[in-house]
């Protein structure tokens, strides 16, 4: 069952690193998952939230970093060394099938960091929002996505970790957004 498992994952691997490989991905995608790049976005969310909602602004970005805190936490410290699984840019099996696109890194490959930290991050902001601004639906939904993505086709992750790490990011999103109702100062 999980040679099974591990099998159709690097086939679908394969298909987005390799079969999905064109010039403006491979511009693209490795400034998508690239952490500097959405800084703006950052710093925009940090701004917007102090000067709209003033006290409850900070609590507001306290918990989005707490959120991204326990996502990488949950990740990166206790599941990964846990499972222990290869990046597919690291895996003896798939050398002579990688595109190398960006540094492969020495860690370990389940769930994706990124798709966790991002799901997470968008899945609060939307339960934070949506009330006051619908849109934040599908465009938190598509940036998590777009950078899980990318990590596949850039070859750090399977698809199953990105897919793994989405699942973790909505339940640490709405984990977080649960705290916050119960700490956010009254109106």
């Amino acid at each position: 069952m999980i040679e099974t498992l591990q099998q159709f994952d690097a086939g679908l691997f394969l298909k987005v690193h390799r079969g999905l490989s064109n010039d403006f991905f491979d511009w693209l995608m490795p400034l998508v998952r690239n952490r500097f790049f959405w800084s703006p976005l950052y710093l925009f969310i940090v701004v917007f939230c102090i000067r709209q909602y003033k006290k409850t602004g900070y609590y507001m970005i306290g918990m989005v970093l707490a959120t991204f805190a326990m996502g990488d936490l949950i990740a990166s410290r206790l599941i990964k060394p846990a499972v222990a699984r290869l990046r597919p840019c690291n895996e003896p099996t798939l050398v002579h099938d990688i595109i190398h696109r960006v540094p492969c890194g020495s860690g370990y490959s389940f769930p994706s960091s990124h798709a966790t930290n991002h799901f997470a991050i968008a899945v609060f902001l939307i339960c934070l929002f949506y009330q006051k601004w619908k849109p934040i639906l599908p465009l938190g939904l598509a940036w998590a996505l777009l950078v899980s993505f990318a990590q596949v086709y850039v070859g750090v992750h399977y698809p199953i970790d990105t897919f793994v790490g989405a699942l973790l990011g909505t339940a640490i999103g709405f984990f977080t957004f649960f705290i916050y109702q119960k700490i956010k100062p009254a109106p």
